[in-house]
């Protein structure tokens, strides 16, 4: 076999034309929204009252295995895609193990993150839609960076609600996020009916990514010409986002390589969901097996704690209902410093696929994840977001299982950015002041009671 490089480029003619579609390949398909009022599915008509025509038909179709990518899109993915696939040759020597590690690096753009495959194509149907611009929240500030860059290249509106604790915390993705035009509001606010009510109700707040996507959906609907768009936890974003494990597979074929374990951290379930997609469907076709571990804070532990169960999207009970694993909409995550995994719910698809024992998930601490991160960047140079750093300490354990056991495991990742606007995490982590919040069962129990009854 040729010598795998350090980092595997594909060339520009052999990215992705069209994104894949996993629920085509789903037995259990993930159940629809449901409207709130009437208790029955939602129409593509009440969606399209808050997401734009073309994203509704993405976020219904079930059936369609692949989607082809619009060629102004893949224009723009060229500006930062092909995104390297790398080989962690340093990691492996550092652990002392025979397990072969790979990543597939995202943030390789001003982002910083892999939030921009769907911001842009959210932003590109906007435009198509002859809207004057969107609404949306960020958690860690990812994805409204993302969106902000997108609106600015097609000329679009861009406002912002920003988790509270991370708009205190990260003053410069914020900063990344106005330089492209956007407006950014720390959530919950005033500006808002639904934010003064969580205000009222929850003083002095740090905020959840529920409570953002409140009122960045109540922002879309009160002011006409607007959409909202969102960043995670949809079947159209995964969608999108599926081109990450496409370009993965892609330039794993071009060299034999087939991984044994995929791990991704889950939030809402973007990064993850686009990085396991086409081996995930060579799993449920029943052409391959692979083991995918999905790994989440310990303090906002949806999976691994929650329930499957329909729940609302957002805090403020304004969207509609979705079933997942969720662990309640009212639950207020700790300040964590992974503001983007900071979400009391998970992608109905990848909750369905759990739930059908297709994946595993774990959670960690906080601190683990720190020194997991640090480690990492001492060794691949690369300074790891908070979130990616969960899917890097579970590789770590992982390569550390195969040291023990004396197996050759494939291992694959998703190193989904990097943390040069996470500094205030790593200060703390370094001085001392990070601490492991992990909710009791009766904290969790007593969100999950006020489930809405369907």
């Amino acid at each position: 076999m040729t010598d795998i490089p350090y980092k595997i480029y594909l060339e520009e003619s052999e990215m992705p034309t069209s994104w894949y579609n996993l629920r085509a390949d789903m037995k259990n398909k993930p159940a629809p929204l449901v409207n709130p009022g009437t208790g029955k599915p939602m129409t593509a008509e009440e969606l399209s009252g808050v997401f734009c025509a073309d994203l509704v038909a993405q976020e219904l179709d079930d059936t369609t295995p692949f989607i082809d990518i619009p060629e102004e899109i893949r224009s723009f993915y060229k500006m930062y895609r092909p995104s390297p696939l790398v080989r962690a040759y340093c990691l492996e020597e550092k652990l002392q193990t025979p397990a072969k590690i790979y990543y597939k690096f995202e943030g390789n753009n001003t982002s910083g993150s892999h939030k921009l495959n769907s911001a842009i194509a959210q932003a590109y149907y906007a435009k198509k839609q002859g809207l004057k611009g969107v609404t949306t929240e960020t958690g860690a500030g990812q994805w409204g960076t993302a969106l902000s860059m997108a609106c600015a290249y097609l000329g679009l509106d861009c406002k912002v609600y920003m988790v509270k604790i991370s708009y205190e915390q990260k003053p410069f993705r914020r900063e990344v996020m106005r330089t492209y035009g956007a407006s950014v509001t720390p959530s919950p606010s005033m500006n808002t009916e639904v934010g003064r009510k969580i205000l009222a109700e929850y003083p002095g707040t740090t905020g959840s990514l529920g409570c953002a996507i409140s009122e960045a959906v109540e922002d879309a609907v009160t002011h006409e010409g607007y959409r909202y768009v969102l960043g995670s936890v949809l079947n159209q974003v995964l969608l999108h986002q599926s081109v990450i494990g496409l370009e993965t597979k892609a330039a794993m074929d071009k060299y034999g390589i087939s991984p044994d374990i995929i791990i991704g951290c889950a939030g809402g379930g973007s990064n993850l969901g686009g990085l396991i997609a086409p081996f995930m469907g060579e799993k449920l076709r029943g052409e391959k097996d692979y083991r995918i571990i999905a790994v989440e804070p310990a303090s906002c532990p949806s999976f691994t704690r929650g329930v499957f169960a329909y729940d609302f999207c957002d805090t403020g009970k304004i969207c509609p209902l979705a079933k997942m694993y969720t662990i309640g909409s009212g639950y207020i995550p700790a300040p964590n410093h992974a503001g983007g995994l900071r979400f009391h719910g998970m992608s109905p698809v990848l909750s369905q696929l759990y739930h059908d024992k297709y994946m595993e998930a774990v959670s960690v601490r906080q601190t683990d994840v720190f020194e997991a991160a640090e480690f990492f960047a001492r060794c691949e140079g690369i300074l790891p977001a908070p979130e990616s750093s969960h899917a890097i300490l579970a590789a770590i354990n992982e390569a550390k299982k195969c040291k023990e056991t004396g197996e050759e495991k494939t291992i694959l990742f998703g190193l989904t950015g990097t943390g040069y606007f996470d500094m205030v995490a790593y200060e703390k982590f370094h001085d001392g002041g990070m601490t492991n919040y992990i909710p009791t069962d009766e904290e969790l129990q007593a969100s999950i009671a006020q489930l809405p009854k369907l």
